[in-house]
Order: structure tokens, then sequence, then C-alpha cells
């Protein structure tokens, strides 16, 4: 399954559009992610906890969005566009949404 964030691919065409695929992830923080992250916050550097935790929900995401469109007889998703937002009353959940266009490359 071919996945790109682009319109179309080059020296491929589209012979059928199946439609818009979604695939979601939420996933939630804990407590000593929070409190490491602070503490870098203040020292500065890379939170490697959250980052671990936003790669699990993007390719999580990717991975239902891939399944819709290998049930609906695509053979690549295009126009992917990603979508990353905090929920919850303190911000403590991590919200990941992909979107495409399943489609049918010649």
């Amino acid at each position: 399954m071919l996945l790109s964030t682009t319109g179309s691919i080059e020296g491929r065409k589209v012979s059928q559009y199946l439609g818009v695929v979604a695939g979601e992830a939420i996933i939630g923080a804990n407590l000593f992610k929070d409190i490491f992250a602070a503490i870098r916050d203040v020292v500065g550097g890379r939170s490697s906890s959250y980052e671990k935790v936003l790669k699990e929900a993007k390719e999580h995401a990717l991975s239902e969005l891939e399944e819709q469109a290998r049930m609906r007889g695509a053979n690549a998703v295009i126009g992917i566009d990603l979508d990353y937002e905090t929920i919850g009353s303190n911000g403590s959940m991590l919200m990941v949404s992909a979107n495409g266009t399943a489609v049918i490359l010649e």
C-alpha cells in the first residue's frame, strides 16, 4: 500500500477514487512522562518519552487509515493529512488523526 501526502504520484495515474479514509489514535501520557517533560522544559532538550508516544500514535492512525483503504480495494492513499491535538480537561491526552483519499493506481 502506497501512502502519500501528495495529491498525485509521479508516473502513476489514478484509475479510480474510492473515497475518504481516516484513522485516529488517542493516547494518554502518564504522570511520570509529564514530570520528566516539565524538567526538560526547564533545562532544555528533547522529551524522548513524548516523542515516542507521538510516534506510536501516528503509526497507529496511519495503520488504521491503511486498513480502511485496503478494505475498499485501494492500492494507495493520496493527499494524507496528519493532525495533532491535545484533548482532555488538562490536555493529558494526545490525539492524532490521519485522513486521505483511497485510490487505485494503474
